[in-house]
Parts: C-alpha cells; sequence; structure tokens
C-alpha cells in the first residue's frame, strides 16, 4: 500500500496488546477504495501477538518505552513520521465497516477550513449496553460539518498535517488530546466536521477498574483543559442516578434489561465515579499514576463477528485474518 510517492493520507495507529482487533483494522483498510496510503503503528510494549501480526502488512512500526507514553507524545510520534497530506488517527481496537470509510472521512477536507473530521463510532454485540447508548448520544447518524463546539475523538479522526505542524498535540494530557487540539484549531480559524457516514466498530473490552481509570484521567484532562468546569458528590449522585434510568427504560424497551441490568450499575458507577474522582484529583500525575492511566490490566477478549449485512460496501472480514 506505501508508495514511492507522496501518499493522499499516513493512517497512525496507537497500539498496546491488540491482538484481538489490529489484524482485522490492518485487514479493512488494505479493503479501502483509497489505495494511495501508509500505514505508521505505534506501539508501546506490546507483549501479545500484536507485532506478530503486524509485521504481515506493510506498515511502518515505531515504538515508545512505556515509560514515555502519554497519548499525545505517541500521537507526535507517528504524526512526525507521517508524509501524507491528511493524518488519518485510528485506535487499534477499531475496523471499518465499509470500503469507503476512508474516502468519506476525507471528503469534507475539500473545504479547505476544515482542519479536522471525526467519524461515527458504534459497538458491536459485545458492547456494553451503556456504552452504546454513549456512541448514539456521541455520534448521531447526522453529519455536521462546521461543528460550533471542539467534540471530536482520535478513534476515528483525520487531520491535515501541515495543521499539526503548526501545532502538535499536547503531550502532557492525560487524556482528551484530541478535544485539546480541537479548540486550538478552531481558535485559528479552521472547521472542526463530523462524518457520520464514515464509520468504524469500536471495540472496548474493559474491566470495571478500566472504565474507571479511562473517565478518571478523562476528567483530570477536561478540569485543566477547561477550569471553569466541576463535578462534584453532587453532580455524581444526579448524573449516576438519572443515565442508570435512561439505560434501564431503554433496555427495557429493548426487551434486554434483566440481562444488562448489573453491567448498566457497573459502568454507569465507574463512568461517574472516575469522573468525580478525577475532578478531585489534585498534584502532579505520578509515574505510578500514569500506569494506572495508560497500562490497565486487560480483559478476556473474544473475537467480534460482523452483522450479515448485504450491502456491496461491507468489507466481509470472515474471509479475512
Amino acid at each position: 500500500m506505501t508508495t514511492s510517492r507522496t501518499p493522499i493520507c499516513s493512517i497512525v495507529i496507537r497500539c498496546l496488546n491488540e491482538e484481538g482487533y489490529i489484524g482485522r483494522l490492518l485487514s479493512g483498510i488494505e479493503e479501502q477504495t483509497i489505495k494511495d496510503t501508509e500505514i505508521i503503528v505505534v506501539d508501546s510494549g506490546s507483549t501479545d501477538g500484536t507485532l506478530a501480526i503486524v509485521s504481515h502488512f506493510p506498515i511502518q512500526l515505531l515504538t515508545i518505552a512505556p515509560d514515555e507514553f502519554t497519548f499525545g507524545r505517541s500521537l507526535n510520534l507517528g504524526c512526525k513520521t507521517a508524509t501524507g497530506e491528511f493524518i488519518v488517527i485510528v485506535s487499534a481496537h477499531c475496523y471499518p465497516l465499509y470500503r469507503d470509510w476512508l474516502e468519506r472521512l476525507l471528503a469534507p477536507f475539500s473545504d479547505p477550513k476544515v482542519g479536522l473530521v471525526y467519524g461515527r463510532q458504534r459497538g458491536n454485540e459485545q458492547t456494553k449496553h451503556s456504552e452504546h447508548r454513549i456512541y448514539a448520544k456521541w455520534f448521531p447518524s447526522a453529519s455536521d460539518l462546521d461543528q460550533r463546539q471542539p467534540f471530536c475523538n482520535n478513534a476515528n479522526a483525520a487531520i491535515r498535517r501541515a495543521l499539526w505542524q503548526e501545532q502538535p498535540y499536547d503531550e502532557t494530557l492525560t487524556g482528551l488530546e484530541d478535544i485539546a487540539w480541537a479548540n486550538e484549531a478552531m481558535g485559528r480559524g479552521y472547521k472542526i466536521a463530523y462524518a457520520a457516514d464514515a464509520q468504524i466498530v469500536h471495540v472496548h473490552h474493559e474491566t470495571p477498574r478500566n472504565i474507571y481509570n479511562r473517565y478518571r484521567r478523562e476528567a483530570i484532562a477536561l478540569k485543566r483543559l477547561f477550569p471553569h468546569e466541576h463535578f462534584n458528590l453532587w453532580d455524581f449522585l444526579r448524573l449516576f442516578t438519572s443515565n442508570v434510568l435512561s439505560d434501564c427504560v431503554h433496555a427495557l424497551r429493548e426487551g434486554v434489561l434483566w440481562s444488562n441490568l448489573a453491567e448498566i450499575l457497573v459502568f454507569r458507577f465507574m463512568h461517574f465515579w472516575g469522573t468525580f474522582r478525577g475532578f478531585a484529583q489534585h498534584g502532579p500525575i505520578t509515574s505510578d499514576l500514569k500506569k494506572k492511566f495508560y497500562y490497565p490490566t486487560t480483559s478476556k477478549r473474544t473475537r467480534p463477528e460482523l452483522p450479515d449485512l448485504q450491502s456491496p460496501r461491507w468489507i466481509d472480514y470472515s474471509k479475512k485474518h
């Protein structure tokens, strides 16, 4: 896939122990209508079969030491190596649904004022019920090519490389480096675009502790980015209760309440307790705390199966890795 001339886009994939899905992601990239790409994998210490899997694909492999890792630093490492006009950023536990994913993700850049595009995310049959609800809220079915706020997500996004050269990612944040970058880009007069038709499946197999860590580190970053924001104990109680009730109502309508009730309670508790603890964090982020944030224990993974759709754009992963 990599050519001797400048590619249309460079695809940066951050990974750590992603043997369950990175082969599927790389296979999906090979199926894309846009072939003129380069793939850069930034690994931060994988000890499973990840590196063996990526060795079968035409990728550039970069490594970052675990004690040096932050989301922004690993992204900057990959972006520095990129040569494409656009840099596509995708998580290693994601994979595209359709062959024109890249084409649709890059299409909004026809407007020279668009600095960042992010695409739609959805779960699969193994995704927790509450996570499905979050995806539905964050990534609706309608596109918005000129957002009025900097929300985005680097699990499925693309940026202009020239703009990244002017403003690299913040390497000191514990999370939300994507929103920080988008906020700065908007301050420079660029647009943030949401492309609902550029879909990927984003799979989280997290233990309750991992869920807690994810929302805690994001809350620490949110408090730093927007100091006027707050999240107190009353916010925790109010949002935990309201979200549990909302999730339960939707699960009841779908006929899956009793099989998901315990999972809903645990997920939402860890979600909002992690947020509360993140906002309560004071002082520097120690190496031990960073290790908890970036290198949590993993839960057992199972191989995902996609629904049997008949669209000619659909990628049939059953015949691949």
